[in-house]
């Protein structure tokens, strides 16, 4: 506000500070932002209140993990502090202690619920968003402890079927664990379960612990209770976890009297504890025959009973009728059917990147998503999504959900276009204003052209977070062009010519404007990779200019300035085989290696399938990717442990690689392995679909072999489009029309 610039706020701040011995804080400000571009918002409060969030925890963690290292802590913690463990980081002069090694975590869940218990990888459930976690141990006779956080080794895997389940298994000594989480609904109402079978030799004690943390840290629990009969822990004073029997021992314990774990020999027990600092600690105990498996199962309500759906939530349903996949490849047929289940569990309504670091809503992780989704097949549940744009388009046409994100309105018009035109339905009638009024922010909110470096294109602003300070990136200019595009292609559809007119003007206009920038990007800097920014040189931060050639196809797939951006990327800027971004994740990324891949595939450049299996190697066992990945320990480092944008690369990957779209041609089989077309592959069918395309649904069926056959069936909109067959490895088939089958010959 003008006025405020006459109050004296400022001396008194400065003095205030200097009087203590502190820096200068406007002094300080002033230089920060002098390594940005000036732009509207210096950094979107939204992301400023979760860093505060994060790093409040990150504080308390702190004060607490390395006072009281002979706790049992979570899998992170015990290899982030452990001097000799790969993942270890010094703490020194680091305020906060962060899990900065071992992001990892996967959701169970059911179709449409909101609650997605994480569990971590050994096993540690965290049954509520943000809150405290179940724990199980082993004790043997002889004192010897099972205790999965400590162990380098377990088995951990994500199972299908009916339900989705993570499975668990851990061993030392003669002792043996296995921990089964899923969700089931009963009488309406979610249930997370914990279904446990324990083994010793010598006998022993099942020891089921409620845990004051997280995979994030401390998460406080100050009151636990065992009712009278001890079948039921009351944790502030609700009931929250009920075991399917009586328990023999019980243990509880405060902060000042240690961990419940070091009391597991102490006679007698408590049946309540309560901690005034929040670390209260308990232990549920069932006794171990020797040689006998003791089962045990934990019950976990996730919902109040006044929340009940009376819709029933099933896997089974959801799943009918999706593009399925089938390849000889068993690790990545597993992660393209892990994908699906991450996409449905991550769009109950709204999508999510995440189950919990990211469980909330942004614009351009949901444009990927939502183009999954219908890769998927998965329409209803698409258009739902779609459904809450609206609800976020402020006054002046912007989707907001961060601020200074200059990107979304693109994303927000190209997926409703892409929503109608996989479909072939019409724009529904609520989507029809926001998307004028989208598309008229986009061309009113680029600068004055005023011979500037950033003259006619979008603000400075903080875009995504890990190209770098606030600029003007070149990854919002093509989002912005990108929905221009879409909205004339809209606005022509239903008949609306003038606005599709108008809108096509401006993405000319637009992209003429990039065009002459980029030009002098490359005489700059010498080559014709395109770089973030028009004030940029070329660094990781250009991965975001990969956006022209997917997933928006502003360019042809041989254009020049795709290409050497690839290799540029692909030489300065890969780690372990993937993406390496040093700005912000300081990781490996999988979903970000997914779109060079994307560019090759175009291309036609076999190396895409290596970029794909590299991708499958950073998976974890259950099948997940965190947003980036620690590249010594291949645990996560930044983000959510369980990344559904990942996630949506994948399954995006997989479906272009047996059918896309390059103009007006479908393209089919494009990026399969050679060797899935072999002869010795030839037991083993290739079956895709059925799949959406701009031209219609269709259905693919590969037989390899010496010559090997593919074969398809489909339904158009309207008349059969122009299709090649581009397998690699063989010589392309233009297929005539009419034709449903064409025969492959080695290149």
């Amino acid at each position: 506000m003008p006025w405020m610039k006459w109050l004296p706020w400022r001396f008194f701040v400065r003095k205030f500070a200097t009087s203590h011995g502190f820096l200068d804080p406007l002094s300080v400000m002033a230089h920060l932002q002098r390594f940005a571009q000036p732009s509207e918002v210096a950094e979107p409060i939204e992301l400023l209140r979760a860093g505060v969030i994060f790093h409040a925890r990150a504080l308390i963690n702190s004060k607490v993990i390395q006072h009281n290292l002979d706790w049992v802590w979570p899998y992170w913690v015990e290899r982030q502090f452990d001097p000799l463990d790969s993942s270890f980081i010094p703490r020194a002069f680091s305020i906060t202690h962060c899990n900065l090694s071992h992001r990892n975590w996967t959701a169970v869940g059911l179709p449409d619920c909101e609650e997605m218990p994480v569990i971590d990888p050994r096993g540690l459930l965290t049954p509520h968003y943000d809150g405290w976690s179940i724990d199980t141990w082993v004790v043997n006779t002889r004192g010897e402890k099972l205790l999965p956080s400590k162990l380098d080794q377990c088995r951990q895997q994500l199972e299908f079927g009916e339900n989705i389940s993570v499975l668990t298994e851990t061993a030392h000594a003669d002792m043996r664990l296995q921990n089964r989480a899923f969700v089931e609904q009963e009488d309406g109402a979610a249930h997370c379960r914990l279904r446990l079978q324990a083994e010793s030799a010598s006998g022993g004690w099942l020891i089921v612990a409620l845990r004051p943390y997280n995979p994030e840290g401390v998460s406080f629990v100050h009151k636990v209770r065992l009712d009278n009969d001890r079948r039921n822990w009351l944790i502030e004073d609700k009931y929250a976890v009920e075991f399917d029997r009586a328990l023999e021992r019980h243990l509880a314990s405060d902060y000042h009297h240690g961990d419940i774990f070091l009391h597991l020999q102490d006679e007698g027990g408590r049946t309540h504890g309560e901690c005034e600092v929040g670390m209260a600690t308990a232990g549920a105990m069932f006794r171990i025959e020797p040689g006998q498996a003791l089962p045990v199962e934990v019950r976990i309500p996730l919902k109040p009973e006044k929340h009940r759906s009376p819709t029933p939530l099933h896997w089974g349903d959801t799943l009918t009728n999706h593009c399925a996949m089938s390849i000889p490849d068993e690790k990545l047929q597993f992660l393209y059917d892990a994908a699906i289940r991450t996409l449905i569990l991550h769009s109950p309504k709204d999508v999510y990147p995440g189950p919990y670091t990211y469980k909330r809503f942004w614009f351009r992780d949901a444009a990927f998503m939502i183009q999954s989704l219908l890769y998927a097949g998965l329409v209803e549940r698409a258009e739902r999504a779609l459904d809450q744009f609206p609800h976020r388009q402020k006054r002046d046409g912007f989707f907001h959900s961060q601020d200074g994100e200059w990107d979304s309105n693109g994303e927000a018009l190209w997926i409703f276009d892409l929503f109608c035109q996989l479909t072939n339905q019409p724009l529904k009638q609520g989507w029809r204003d926001p998307v004028l009024r989208g598309a008229s922010w986009i061309d009113s909110k680029r600068l004055p052209k005023d011979g500037s470096r950033c003259g006619g294109l979008l603000p400075a602003g903080f875009s995504a977070e890990h190209l770098g300070p606030n600029d003007c990136y070149y990854w919002d200019d093509f989002w912005g062009v990108g929905g221009l595009h879409a909205a004339a292609a809209i606005c022509e559809r239903e008949g609306m010519h003038n606005d599709s007119s108008r809108f096509a003007g401006q993405a000319r206009d637009f992209q003429q404007t990039i065009d002459e920038s980029l030009a002098a990007a490359a005489e700059r800097l010498g080559r014709a990779a395109m770089p973030a920014s028009p004030n940029r040189r070329l660094d990781p931060g250009a991965i975001g200019s990969v956006a022209a050639g997917y997933p928006l196809h502003l360019y042809p797939a041989d254009d020049p300035r795709l290409l050497d951006l690839a290799e540029f990327l692909m030489d300065n800027c890969f780690v372990s085989g993937g993406f390496f971004q040093d700005m912000i994740h300081s990781g490996i990324n999988a979903y970000l290696t997914l779109h060079i891949a994307q560019l090759l595939l175009r291309a036609g450049d076999a190396r895409c399938v290596e970029l794909m299996r590299n991708v499958a190697q950073l998976a974890s066992p259950t099948g997940q990717w965190p947003e980036a990945i620690h590249p010594h320990s291949f645990g996560g480092c930044m983000g959510d442990g369980q990344h559904a944008w990942a996630a949506a690369e994948w399954v995006a990957m997989q479906r272009n690689c047996f059918v896309r779209e390059e103009g007006d041609t479908l393209v089919l089989v494009s990026g399969l392995p050679p060797e899935w077309l072999s002869d010795q592959a030839s037991a083993h069918p290739i079956h895709f679909g059925p799949a959406l395309t701009r031209f219609g649904r269709i259905s693919l069926e590969v037989a390899p072999g010496a010559s090997p056959r593919v074969s398809w069936m489909a339904e158009w909109h309207r008349d059969e489009p122009p299709i090649e067959v581009r397998a690699l490895g063989f010589a392309p088939v233009r297929v005539p029309p009419g034709s449903q089958e064409v025969e492959l010959t080695p290149q």
